[in-house]
């Protein structure tokens, strides 16, 4: 069992992803991009960093990547697959979620501890949380707010696929708790596939206990 963490020119959060997966017991290696994915692989997680400097758009190249036909067929075959940050942007961009990360409503870097509520806890991802639980978990981003239309949206809470919502500790979703101006305070949301996830804080900067909390181990558990 080993999941690929894709490296791209520009991402930074690939060794953070590696070590606290390591940590959790689950088997991990950087993968260069232009190697494409090993036959081992059994999970995919693509990291935070700023893969080719955000040119374009934050993600639009590295979702290009070859790589990425890999990864969509490796999620059509039932392989988790989970981006996180820049990772979540390339998700968007390559079709593996639906909806966009644009420009941070204030319109500058964040990069500070913020609490998500656990929307719903029968996926892999919030398998060792409860409905309504609230995590803290870092952000690091200057284009995190979440945009979608109004019918997509509508059809994405229908569907039952939003993970985390950015909340105030005591779990109430509100405006002031939103840091980047998310549509419906959405932290992150599931693809079509209930094993595929995009979500904008960090899990892996809150898995260690030694820099920190262990409120986001859970999510990365779900790749054992």
């Amino acid at each position: 069992m080993t999941v690929a963490v894709v490296q791209f020119g520009g991402s930074n959060c690939d060794r953070d992803a590696v070590r606290a997966l390591t940590h959790l017991g689950i088997d991990a290696k950087r993968v260069w991009h232009e190697d494409g994915l090993p036959s081992e692989t059994t999970g995919v997680i693509l990291p935070g960093g700023f893969s080719y400097g955000d040119y374009l758009r934050a993600g639009a190249m590295a979702a290009r990547s070859p790589i990425m036909n890999e990864i969509r067929s490796a999620a059509e075959a039932g392989t988790p697959v989970l981006g996180v940050c820049n990772g979540a942007q390339i998700g968007c961009e390559s079709g593996l979620t639906e909806g966009a990360f644009t420009t941070n409503k204030r319109a500058r870097f964040q990069c500070e501890p913020v609490y998500l509520r656990v929307e719903r806890a029968d996926t892999p991802w919030t398998a060792a949380y409860e409905a309504g639980d609230v995590i803290e978990v870092p952000i690091a981003h200057g284009e995190g707010r979440f945009e979608i239309t109004d019918e997509r949206y509508d059809r994405l809470e229908a569907d039952d696929r939003i993970l985390f919502r950015y909340c105030a500790p005591d779990g109430s979703v509100t405006e002031a708790a939103n840091p980047n101006g998310s549509i419906g305070n959405v932290a992150g949301i599931l693809g079509e596939s209930n094993h595929v996830a995009v979500l904008m804080p960090h899990p892996e900067r809150a898995t260690l206990p030694d820099i920190g909390g262990t409120d986001g181990a859970g999510v990365l558990r779900a790749f054992a």
